[in-house]
């Protein structure tokens, strides 16, 4: 058993691992006398689109915003519904709701946890609300893509946006191309936990269309094209100058850390994989997609006892998450859903259960937690 425990995040040590270099870009931006939406976050949205592999990249105050925004910038509005998965972190459909458009919550693939592209299909040929479905956000999961390509194919027969949310998959892949670079636009999440972490809140938008940077970039600040101007109503919605120095540091680094990442779920895989079966599974990869592992994810029959056991160890876990939107108080009975309903949402909510991961994590911290789950399991 350990005797300092192990987290299931920390971006404490993430910091540490490049102190230096992120107190030098910190202190460049704070010496520089321009505190918003100055060269720093200029220079962090060119480098961020062309890591992506997109023309664009808008950088805002957080990654609900990064949602909110794209919707907004599409022309999504209250005459509209919007399609996406109750399997996620909350933000994705407050946003929607910030928008003022209708969410219709579509159930998950049982391997993958991200939205099942054939109830999408069903679900835009015969929408669940009065309204149309106008808009997809297929979100991308604990680092892995969402079936893309027939989710793209669904939206565009049906004349829908596709926007990504990729607040968990930030240098992921599929088929070898960038997720943030297939739909119409793409939210991403700078949250400290991140794959790509600020230190602090922080949000960014990528696309190819320069009309829709274009309208990004005035809607997080008041609708401003010529300052104290507003051409349409707008929100405060910016990335200061001091969190897109030290993203700008962390940035350079994203692939490497991607790759730590890996390393500690070929460690997983390989020290639990005799524990495989109905009662306790390991993730699955997606066919040409590349898992940038934000979070490791299995699912246990006896979650919550093994989670408790865990913690009697030293060893933290995380649930993501326990209650699906749709069953939430603020939300529950409320939500139009696809035409299957959403229980392998609610079975996923059961049985999920994430194990630590972060780059900075040693081989024999990972063995430690292999040894700590198969004592328990």
């Amino acid at each position: 058993m350990t005797t300092a425990g192990i987290p299931q995040a920390n971006p404490g040590a993430a910091y540490r691992a490049r102190k230096a270099e992120i107190d030098e870009a910190v202190a460049r931006a704070l010496d520089s006398g321009w505190y918003i939406l100055g060269k720093e976050v200029s220079a962090f949205e060119t480098e961020f689109a062309a890591y992506i592999g997109t023309e664009h990249a808008v950088g805002v105050a957080n990654g609900t915003d990064a949602l909110a925004l794209a919707l907004r910038g599409l022309g999504i509005g209250p005459a509209d519904a919007v399609a996406t998965v109750s399997h996620t972190a909350v933000a994705t459909v407050a946003a929607i709701e910030m928008v003022g458009a209708t969410p219709v919550l579509i159930d998950i693939e049982d391997d993958f946890f991200t939205m099942d592209a054939g109830e999408l299909e069903r679900a835009l040929a015969a929408p669940a609300a009065s309204l149309p479905i106008r808009a997809v956000i297929a979100v991308h999961l604990y680092g892995q893509s969402a079936d893309l390509p027939r989710i793209l194919r669904a939206a565009a027969a049906h004349g829908a946006a596709v926007i990504e949310d990729c607040a968990q998959a930030h240098g992921a892949r599929l088929d070898g191309r960038r997720l943030g670079s297939f739909g119409d636009a793409a939210a991403y999440s700078l949250y400290p936990t991140k794959n790509l972490a600020a230190l602090g809140d922080g949000g960014i938008v990528t696309t190819a269309s320069a009309d829709l940077a274009g309208r990004i970039g005035a809607l997080r600040q008041y609708g401003w094209r010529d300052r104290y101007v507003s051409d349409m109503v707008g929100v405060n919605s910016r990335l200061d100058e001091v969190q897109a120095a030290l993203l700008r540091v962390r940035l350079k680094y994203l692939d490497e850390d991607n790759q730590r990442r890996q390393a500690i779920a070929a460690v997983y895989d390989q020290r639990l994989a005799d524990l495989n079966s109905d009662g306790f599974r390991l993730p699955v990869r997606r066919p040409g997609a590349t898992h940038v592992f934000h979070q490791y994810v299995v699912r246990c029959a006896d979650r919550d006892g093994l989670q408790q056991r865990l913690r009697a160890d030293g060893i933290g876990t995380n649930v993501h998450y326990p209650v699906p939107v749709h069953l939430q108080p603020a939300y529950q009975g409320r939500l139009a859903t696809g035409p299957a309903g959403l229980r392998r949402s609610e079975e996923a909510a059961r049985t999920v259960l994430s194990l630590p991961m972060f780059p900075q994590m040693s081989d024999e911290q990972a063995a430690e937690v292999c040894a700590a789950v198969r004592r328990h399991s």
